[in-house]
């Protein structure tokens, strides 16, 4: 129901009975819409205060639900305050982990992840084995997590991932991505549509904008850079993320271009994923789960069985998701081989995160 609801926030032609669903959530729509607005209130009157780090905080966050690519664009940042030669640290909520994220968890100390993802969650498993040097956090309260770190990093910097509606902790850098495609949606809030928040209240506490583009065509996102950066007056920026190569998780052996094979994906808005695969491989099939799914030894026979159904014996999955597949698959014989797709972003992060 999750993943069927998700997909009708960016649907732009419903039918008759998904328009009955989304008239149902919308009444929903305006219970959730007068709790966001009164807390905003609340902080934006300064009833409700924010707390102060001593170290520079950047938070990257979006106004919509759904993979719009706010850990890879963290990654980049990390990577490019640490070659500045800053202590960095990043806190993430930790989505799907099993750790108690009421206190703060240390996921990694700078030489990667101490947890599997199925412990620690797939984000900031994945986040500490790439942003080597820095410091990966989860815990659902940052303020806590920020008192953590300061008490035994001191970090020049902390990266807040997915954190704009956290608004507990005060910030240096507000910036926001937007997805290129899909936008925002049908535009309206929870659960009715993709939106956390009103756009144009959100649009006051914004300091950039990032627009983020999954295809090798950038033309109308350009476009869209425009017309947000007229229409809200804030600095816009592209970023766009394309493939880098398939390789197979076991021996890193890449996967030849115009392969048959199935896709699976346990993210937000997959459709740019499997877009990718379609260009240089021979998509068959895909198979869906909901975003931050837990994967189970199930799961893992599921995604064989369909595979052999199809006759293919390629599995392409994120790099997100293979973090939390990895430890069920790695020691066992496998009648298929799975690949994880590596993307890169490319943007002058200098323009957007600079000191």
């Amino acid at each position: 129901m999750k993943l069927f609801i998700s997909k009708l926030h960016y649907k732009k032609e419903p039918n008759i009975y998904e328009k009955i669903i989304l008239m149902l959530l919308r009444s929903l729509e305006i219970f959730y819409g007068t709790i966001v607005r009164y807390r905003n209130f609340l902080y934006d009157k300064k009833i409700l205060r924010s707390y102060s780090s001593k170290s520079f905080v950047m938070s990257v966050g979006n106004i919509t639900t759904g993979g719009v690519g706010k850990t890879p664009f963290t990654l980049e940042a990390a990577k490019y305050y640490l070659s500045l030669n800053k202590k960095v640290a990043v806190i993430s909520r930790g989505y799907g982990a099993k750790l108690n994220n009421k206190k703060p968890n240390l996921i990694s100390e700078g030489a990667g992840a101490l947890y599997s993802a199925s412990v620690a969650g797939d984000e900031p498993v994945w986040l500490a084995n790439n942003a080597k040097g820095a410091y990966v956090v989860t815990c659902s309260s940052r303020v806590k997590a920020e008192k953590f770190l300061q008490e035994k990093y001191n970090p020049d910097i902390i990266i807040l991932d997915d954190g704009f509606q956290h608004r507990k902790m005060k910030r240096d850098l507000d910036i926001v991505l937007i997805d290129a495609k899909n936008k925002f949606g049908n535009k309206y809030l929870l659960p009715a549509g993709p939106l956390r928040e009103n756009i144009h209240a959100a649009m006051k506490r914004i300091d950039k904008l990032v627009v983020v583009n999954k295809s090798y065509d950038s033309k109308n996102a350009l476009k869209y850079c425009d017309y947000l950066k007229k229409r809200y007056k804030k600095e816009t920026y592209l970023c766009k993320i394309i493939p880098d190569c398939a390789y197979n998780v076991i021996n890193g052996a890449r996967l030849e271009k115009g392969t048959k094979i199935i896709a699976f994906s346990a993210i937000g808005q997959p459709d740019g994923f499997y877009d990718f695969l379609k260009k240089d491989y021979r998509l068959i099939a895909v198979l869906d789960f909901e975003d931050h799914h837990s994967y189970e030894q199930e799961d893992i026979s599921k995604i064989i069985r369909f595979a052999q159904e199809e006759n293919i014996d390629s599995i392409v999955t994120t790099e997100k998701d293979m973090v939390k597949l990895i430890d069920m698959i790695k020691d066992i014989e496998l009648p298929v081989k799975f690949y994880a797709l590596k993307l890169k972003a490319l943007l002058d992060i200098r323009d957007v995160c600079g000191l």
